[in-house]
């Protein structure tokens, strides 16, 4: 339809719209982000091939631009079935731009700053106290609430409580049910990204993504829930290194430093698949399409569904700013790398599961978390290794 942005066919009239490109990763990597929007390799899921890549690559670099552009009276965005990018906004005015720049608005009730006040409200009732089995809240912007999610058969008084308290927000909030319970995907049972790497102590999780630090040091990055403790790393009986940083609860990232005598590349394991390379990094857009690797279910794809979600790991173990999507994840997955194209999107956190599994394997749709890489970048003052 004239007039609507689609990502193959307007991405350079939304790049117009600032100097500088407003996903592009730091140094470098902006240069190269800019660069690879155009000139693509690396397969991105199973049976594709370099035009669906191309277009995926568009897709993680748009809709932020937009949104950046627009500022503050925007409540999200997302990728309708059509392909086209959807921006949810409370005003008009704000929907006339939305138009300009050749999206399509969606005008909701409520505004950005109410929303995030309930999410904020949300945040502290389940960090000052208990959220209960609650699995996750995020503002939504195709339904424009704050979605909360919990477990179909959850009747405990914390989670009833916090239930209740979210539901005193009246229609600016929405209460899902789904079955499973959620948990951080470290395996329990004991360099490109997505591939098994094993703690000391026993446990395993997956290499997320290789980077320098800004005075040059080599480390990957992993989830923060694997390097809590700080625990060292080896890959088949080989030292890795050491923990170097470690944020988790609140985040879920860390990273570890890289002994000399091993090749950082900047290409993710496609586990059978050709494998995939990073040419940067981009924010989570709501639609898009992901694609994740890591140990134990290997190369999986599925879709973001929502950003800054805060997700209940239980214990007081809470973690925001989180996206989620629907890729497969299952213990022993975390830390691995997630992908839209050849961007980095994330690094795996968690999942509801229901026996250990992925909620595919019983009918429903995935519930899978993961900590957005450019947070953890700029946390560790670090670029990525590009392929």
């Amino acid at each position: 339809m004239a007039g609507r942005f689609r990502v193959g066919a307007a991405l350079t009239g939304v790049v117009a719209l600032t100097a500088a490109g407003l996903i592009a990763a730091n140094g470098a990597q902006a240069d190269h982000q800019t660069r690879s929007s155009t000139s693509t390799t690396g397969a991105v899921g199973q049976g594709s091939n370099s035009t669906t890549a191309l277009l995926q690559n568009r897709q993680a670099l748009a809709a932020d631009q937009v949104e950046n552009q627009l500022g503050s009276g925007v409540v999200g965005s997302y990728f309708d079935d059509a392909g086209d990018l959807v921006v949810a906004v409370s005003d008009e005015a704000t929907a006339e731009l939305v138009r300009a720049v050749g999206a399509i608005p969606k005008l909701i009730q409520f505004t950005a700053a109410q929303l995030n006040s309930v999410q904020s409200e949300l945040d502290q009732i389940a960090t000052g106290s208990s959220a209960g089995k609650v699995k996750s809240w995020y503002v939504d912007p195709v339904s424009g609430t704050v979605v909360v999610t919990a477990p179909t058969d959850a009747r405990d008084p914390l989670t009833q409580r916090f239930l209740k308290k979210a539901r005193a927000n009246g229609a600016k909030v929405t209460v899902h049910d789904s079955p499973g319970q959620v948990t951080t995907t470290a395996d329990d049972f004991g360099l490109l990204g997505g591939i098994q790497v094993d703690k000391n102590t026993g446990y395993t999780c997956s290499l997320g993504f290789n980077a320098r630090t800004s005075k040059g040091t080599r480390i990957f990055l992993t989830a923060g829930h694997c390097t809590s403790g700080k625990p060292s790393f080896s890959r088949n009986g080989y030292i890795l290194g050491d923990t170097r940083t470690s944020s988790f609860p609140g985040n879920d990232f860390g990273t570890v430093s890289v002994i000399d005598g091993w090749d950082q590349r900047g290409v993710i394991e496609g586990w059978g698949t050709t494998d995939v390379a990073v040419r940067g990094y981009a924010n989570a857009t709501v639609g898009s399409q992901l694609c994740k690797s890591g140990k134990s279910t290997k190369w999986t794809c599925g879709r973001i569904v929502a950003k800054n979600v805060t997700v209940n790991y239980g214990n007081n173990k809470v973690v925001k700013g989180l996206f989620q999507h629907t890729a497969c994840v299952e213990s022993g997955d975390s830390g691995g790398a997630n992908m839209t194209g050849n961007y980095a999107q994330g690094i795996t956190s968690g999942a509801a599961l229901i026996s250990g599994q992925c909620m595919e394997k019983y009918g429903q749709q995935n519930e899978s978390y993961s900590q957005p890489i450019g947070e953890a970048l700029s946390a560790s003052s670090a670029s990525l290794v590009l392929g």
